[in-house]
């Protein structure tokens, strides 16, 4: 069966508390409901104006729960302050698990919000037993509209792919990169260009392609800041050669990235330039990373750096008056919490994230392992903490790979975990312990609901505890189009 999507929506998948546009926030609105609820009235008039959107804009931050959006509204607006996700007008609780497991990953979770049905863990755009879904941007895209990804990970994992790729493993970025292409979608920014190059794809140069096809490749901020787009352009944006830098460790590696608000701030430009209308998903992905790491520091800048993005877009639906947008996050990461006793300005000093410090540590020629006083050195330089020598043994104990026959270190990220677990414990902030996280299947990730918030072109209707896969469907559904 189909279903139409005809309106313009911002999804932003995150979680935060409401009141009205513009930036009042909930409790004010209560309590000023006759004098200053302007917003919302504003609202309830866009919503009788029009019935359907013509643009849809679904913003997700990618394992963000209420845990990390409290522990981003402390760090930077305080006890009383509110993160202007909070102050959308409509608000939701969606449950995330997939059809194997209580606890999704990211592309079960992509899947289920960009197809409307739920699959396997590990698997994109196909259920189960590896039938190919229909994807809601490949609706938008069959009505002749301009439709786009946005993320600060790879344009290729799970995410964004579960938008535009149908495939039984996400580890498989480099099929995903070719179907990407194939599949013409007009807008693609954030990292992973290293999937397209000939090493990723049996020597054939997957961005001359692209290029042959008339898309604009840009790789810079600056070039993404120059491009000007028209009714015709196709947009690729590739920031690097694999995840896009943390905020906080943009300076330390001297980045010429964009942030994800100016890319949210240009795919909106391009894609508004179809008179037909758009379907743009943008995506906060490296929320989810900090969060694995246990990085308070890292999911403050992340969050609102994604909440920077949801106030950009939805202030465009705002005077545009023909836009839906959606703001969730697809599943809730290692179950962070705000506790009383967190030291939010010891957390909030530490510049750079836990991965960063790892690549910073020195490997032991003699045991293949890392040194001690390299360890003992990057813990006092970045994380301002005296480690004992007993928790060094242990940090050591804990990043060799035991699967490794030469007795090397995990992953960097990983080591990256396990200094972000030390630094949160000694701070007391609180989220899964490391144990469980090293047994999770997912690393980490919970079943937590997480929030649903909307502004726009019937938003409305997003409210009370849904399903993820009922979102694509709602869109869909208020939009005029179907899903098969």
């Amino acid at each position: 069966m189909k279903r139409t999507l005809g309106f313009l929506m911002v999804f932003v998948l995150g979680m935060t508390a409401f009141g009205c546009n513009g930036g009042q926030g909930a409790a004010e609105n209560a309590q000023n409901a006759e004098t200053e609820n302007t917003g919302q009235e504003e609202q309830a008039a866009g919503d009788n104006a029009v019935d359907t959107p013509k643009n849809v804009i679904v913003m997700v931050g990618d394992g963000m729960g209420l845990g990390q959006m409290e522990v981003a509204r402390l760090f930077e607006h305080g006890k009383e302050g509110e993160l202007f996700m909070e102050t959308l007008p409509h608000v939701a609780l969606s449950r995330t698990y997939s059809a194997d497991n209580m606890v999704t990953d990211s592309a079960a979770a992509g899947t289920a919000i960009a197809n409307g049905e739920k699959t396997n863990n590990g698997m994109l755009g196909v259920s189960p037993d590896g039938e190919e879904l229909t994807s809601i941007i490949d609706v938008f895209k069959e009505q002749g509209k301009t439709v786009g990804i946005v993320s600060t990970n790879t344009v290729t994992d799970a995410t964004p792919a579960g938008f535009i790729a149908k495939v039984e493993s996400r580890s498989g970025q480099d099929e995903i990169a070719r179907q990407l292409f194939e599949g013409k979608y007009d807008i693609a920014l954030g990292g992973g260009e290293s999937y397209f190059e000939p090493d990723a794809q049996d020597g054939d140069d997957l961005l001359v392609s692209f290029e042959e096809e008339g898309y604009e490749i840009v790789r810079t901020r600056d070039e993404l800041e120059n491009f000007e787009p028209d009714a015709e352009s196709k947009l690729l944006g590739l920031f690097h050669p694999s995840f896009m830098n943390y905020v906080g460790d943009r300076e330390a590696y001297d980045s010429e990235e964009p942030t994800l608000v100016e890319m949210a701030e240009t795919a909106i430009e391009t894609a508004s330039k179809n008179e037909d209308g758009f379907f743009l998903m943008i995506e906060g992905a490296r929320i989810d990373h900090v969060s694995h790491a246990a990085d308070f520091g890292g999911i403050w800048r992340e969050t609102i750096e994604f909440d920077n993005a949801v106030e950009h877009a939805v202030n465009w639906a705002e005077e545009d008056g023909e836009t839906l947008v959606v703001v969730l996050a697809d599943h809730e990461t290692m179950g962070i919490a705000a506790s009383e006793e967190m030291d939010i300005d010891g957390l909030k000093e530490i510049g750079v994230s836990p991965e960063y410090m790892a690549s910073q540590l020195e490997i032991d020629e003699e045991t293949n392992n890392y040194t001690a006083d390299s360890i003992r050195d990057v813990f006092e330089e970045y994380a301002n903490m005296d480690i004992s020598d007993e928790e060094i043994q242990q940090f050591l104990d804990n990043v060799l790979d035991a699967e490794d026959p030469e007795g090397r270190p995990v992953l960097l990220h990983i080591v990256g975990w396990e200094i972000g677990s030390i630094i949160a414990d000694h701070y007391r902030g609180a989220a899964m312990n490391r144990q469980i996280r090293e047994e999770s299947d997912t690393g980490g990730h919970t079943a937590n609901m997480v929030p649903v918030f909307s502004y726009g072109v019937s938003a409305e209707q997003f409210e009370g505890v849904l399903d993820n896969t009922e979102i694509p469907r709602m869109i869909a559904e208020i939009s005029g189009y179907e899903f098969e």
